[in-house]
């Protein structure tokens, strides 16, 4: 009797870690666009600081990150098991925020020049020169920054991941919401560490000794990873935008009837033009991108609308 209750207790594990790793690839999927978004982002934050210092900000940061999970799981259970109700105010919430916080940044890129970008860069790069700038509080502000960034998006995550497996038994709705912050967070960081220090490591092969064996390859390796560095930094944060599109857009897709309607319209017609799966994909993954650049827009006509109207409710966000 105790080894037949010892199997079925195994197999019951064995149905929960799978209902888990199911569940979390499919929260991954849809939270794939927040991490994107959330890799450029921390790529970004620890950008400005001197070379030595760059791992152990982003050590800083993932600690820091950690605290955020410990603090937004538990939460996330809570809400699913009192106020389940609230999930779906949430998502709808988390999902404008991420339009609004796309339309933020394409609004920043087109009404500021590269000119003043770069300035801006050059600044920040003389400040870290600058002997006079103290870099223990540059440093503090520069990790605080990115911890509360981290929290936002860290929210939005699990809140997407929550809407996931709303429906599901508690003990797997624990381990899906653990193992997807575990992952998040070690992932994330673990890319951002290898982000930053690319130029490093390229810069390094590139002067390679060419007596040593190997620099043959090594040197111009070297110098094709200089160069792709930046690229790279460029790309995720425009994948990363155009991600908060897609996913925002289709969470609201989803959760406002007159939107859902529009879909089933355009599935409807790419069914009837028989253009086949992948087409089929791509399309709908547009109509969520433009439902999502729609409600951007307005949520930050909105946002800065108020702004004015109530000036001494604090500073107005930069565009």
């Amino acid at each position: 009797m105790a080894g037949a209750s010892l199997f079925t207790l195994l197999d019951d594990l064995a149905m929960l870690m799978d209902d888990i790793a199911v569940l979390s690839k499919v929260a991954g999927k849809k939270t794939a666009g927040v991490l994107a978004d959330d890799l450029a982002l921390n790529a970004e934050q620890v950008s400005g600081v001197a070379a030595s210092r760059e791992l152990p900000i982003v050590w800083a940061v993932f600690k820091g990150s950690l605290l955020n999970k410990l603090i937004l799981v538990p939460a996330a259970l809570l809400i699913s098991a009192f106020v389940p109700w609230m999930i779906t105010p949430l998502l709808m919430a988390g999902g404008l925020f991420l339009c609004f916080e796309g339309v933020e940044k394409l609004a920043h890129s087109f009404l500021h020049s590269g000119d003043e970008i770069k300035e801006h860069h050059k600044k920040m790069v003389a400040a870290v020169a600058d002997p006079s700038v103290d870099m223990v509080r540059f440093e503090k502000d520069k990790i605080k920054g990115a911890i509360r960034t981290d929290f936002i998006l860290s929210a939005e995550i699990i809140v997407i991941t929550l809407g996931t497996v709303a429906e599901v038994a508690l003990a797997t709705r624990i381990g899906v919401l653990a193992l997807v912050a575990i992952l998040l967070t070690l992932g994330v960081y673990g890319f951002v560490a290898i982000i930053v220090k690319l130029d490093d490591v390229g810069l390094y092969l590139s002067q390679r000794d060419e007596a040593k064996a190997g620099s043959g390859i090594l040197r111009p390796l070297g110098r094709a990873i200089v160069w792709f560095a930046p690229w790279l930094m460029k790309f995720l944060s425009i994948a990363g935008t155009a991600a908060m599109f897609f996913v925002g857009g289709g969470i609201l897709v989803h959760g406002i009837a007159w939107a859902e309607q529009g879909l089933h319209v355009v599935e409807h017609w790419l069914q009837g033009l028989a253009v086949g799966g992948v087409l089929e994909t791509i399309g709908v993954t547009l109509y969520n991108g433009a439902v999502g650049i729609v409600a951007g827009i307005v949520a930050l006509l909105v946002f800065k609308l108020v702004s004015r109207l109530l000036p001494g409710s604090g500073k107005e966000a930069a565009v």
